[in-house]
């Protein structure tokens, strides 16, 4: 189960729901999901002006609306069991599966904060000319529940360049962010990747220093990596080696320019 262990990063191996259960009650402040959206139907994409597969690995297959929406039920249960009562949860993902996500939250009396669009303003064409072109994905922010008071930097994010609504005024419900840059995947590849100023908005909107981030479904670490950058500490949970050597090959490679800018005296990053 342990993969990965200092005094704020922490990496385990294993299935989230087995790994959430062992979990502390009321422990984690902040929960970053990026579920499977089952996609892997062997259908095809456009990657690099290419045409593509679709399906990613297992994990990414459908097995069937009945099973799925368990999986999901079961995660947010748990999800819940670990969040502090004044934490929150965000979720991503798309028509595939957020409204399951949507639906469980209500099921489990999670209360919805809000419900984002992240626009993606270089997203591929849609191959087949028979739809509009994909260029959204839906992240839904909850709370533990309705009498539960959230944390959430309001000042912070109204000060942010987010591409949309001028700084100095509130910060829109549609977020503009390109897809993930290749110096981001400089360390290595990840079918499902975020980009880390999405990250950046979620983490800095609804933590504090010091605060400890999860995320059930770890990936490449983007979760994990910006947590590091801005003090928070992180918890990490995925089924393969091979992500979580990716994260921490990232890990490495930001350590040493935190160590070069607290030494110069510089803001991080």
């Amino acid at each position: 189960m342990n993969y990965y262990n200092s005094s704020d990063f922490k990496l385990y191996k294993g299935n989230c729901i087995d790994i959430l259960k062992k979990l502390p009650e009321n422990s984690v402040d902040l929960i970053f999901a990026d579920p499977p959206y089952f996609l892997s139907n062997n259908g095809i994409s456009c990657k690099a002006g290419k045409m593509v597969s679709v399906n990613k690995a297992k994990w990414d297959v459908s097995s069937g609306f009945e099973k799925d929406l368990e999986f999901n039920l079961n995660w947010l249960s748990e999800a819940k069991r670990v969040l502090k009562d004044n934490g929150s949860i965000w979720v991503s993902g798309t028509m595939h599966n957020i409204y399951q996500i949507g639906y469980g939250f209500q099921k489990l009396d999670y209360h919805i904060l809000n419900e984002i669009s992240w626009f993606k303003p270089n997203a591929p064409p849609n191959l087949s000319c028979r739809f509009f072109t994909h260029s959204h994905e839906t992240l839904l922010w909850a709370r533990k529940d309705k009498s539960s008071k959230h944390k959430f930097n309001y000042n912070l994010m109204k000060e942010w360049d987010d591409n949309i609504s001028e700084s100095g005024k509130q910060m829109r419900s549609v977020w503009s962010i390109p897809l993930t840059s290749k110096f981001e995947k400089i360390n290595g590849p990840h079918p499902t990747q975020k980009p880390i100023e999405l990250l950046k908005r979620i983490i800095l909107s609804s933590t504090d220093k010091g605060d400890l981030v999860l995320d059930p479904f770890n990936g490449s670490g983007t979760t994990g990596i910006v947590s590091k950058m801005y003090g928070r500490k992180y918890i990490g949970i995925d089924l393969e080696n091979k992500y979580l050597d990716l994260t921490i090959k990232r890990l490495d490679s930001i350590k040493n320019k935190i160590i070069v800018t607290e030494r110069q005296g510089a803001s991080k990053f």
